[in-house]
């Protein structure tokens, strides 16, 4: 059963009442905790729900070419951004992780923050249809749909061409370590250009670290 405070905090940011408690709890349940039902099919399905509800807003209020619109809607959609909307709201508290993945960070990973907030999409599209799950999507995401995000080029697409620009061979990406549990990976990335230099990052993903490691050589040498 749900607590009260897990139940307001659900009413509050998707816009509805729980009927079905039980879809509500796997939502924010982690495979950590050994039960049966969890987020896993839910972040799936929420995840799609997602990426129509932004491209939709996308389409209706920009006049951009799909290559943008692309661009900006794999930003919006990232796991970086929605883990920072799950923590902008406080869901971690609510997550439901078992103990080892507790005492590992869990409930700051952006890993499961973002795939719980997919999760949390996916159940109120299962009980209340896509226009309710859309109308969540848009109220979470309000100030990021506002903002700049994607609307700057992407680090590693900015490095590519600043490496063709300057007649320079392309960049080439080497994963140093991996390390961390299974849910709570970290990724160290290599970036480097011949003949020019090299810069490292660490993320929770591999696509993210090599995102900020082409973002920190850009820094360095661009």
């Amino acid at each position: 059963m749900l607590d009260g405070d897990t139940r307001a905090f659900i009413i509050q940011h998707s816009g509805c009442e729980p009927k079905d408690e039980a879809l509500w709890i796997a939502a924010l349940t982690h495979g950590s905790t050994g039960e049966k039902r969890n987020y896993e099919r839910l972040e799936f399905l929420g995840d799609r729900v997602l990426g129509l509800s932004v491209a939709e807003w996308l389409y209706q209020n920009s006049e951009e070419a799909e290559g943008r619109l692309s661009q900006r809607l794999n930003a919006l959609v990232s796991r970086a951004t929605c883990a920072r909307i799950a923590r902008d709201i406080g869901l971690g508290p609510h997550m439901r992780l078992g103990k080892q993945a507790r005492d590992d960070g869990g409930l700051d990973s952006d890993n499961i923050l973002g795939d719980v907030m997919e999760a949390l999409i996916g159940a109120c599209f299962i009980e209340n249809g896509f226009p309710a799950a859309r109308d969540m999507v848009r109220s979470l995401w309000t100030d990021t749909l506002a903002g700049k995000t994607g609307k700057r080029k992407h680090p590693k697409s900015a490095l590519q061409e600043w490496a063709a620009g300057n007649r320079r061979r392309m960049p080439e990406y080497r994963l140093v370590e991996r390390s961390g549990p299974d849910h709570a990976s970290r990724f160290t990335v290599e970036v480097s250009v011949h003949n020019v230099g090299s810069a490292q990052a660490t993320a929770n993903s591999k696509q993210d670290a090599e995102t900020q490691a082409a973002e920190e050589f850009m820094r360095k040498f661009g």
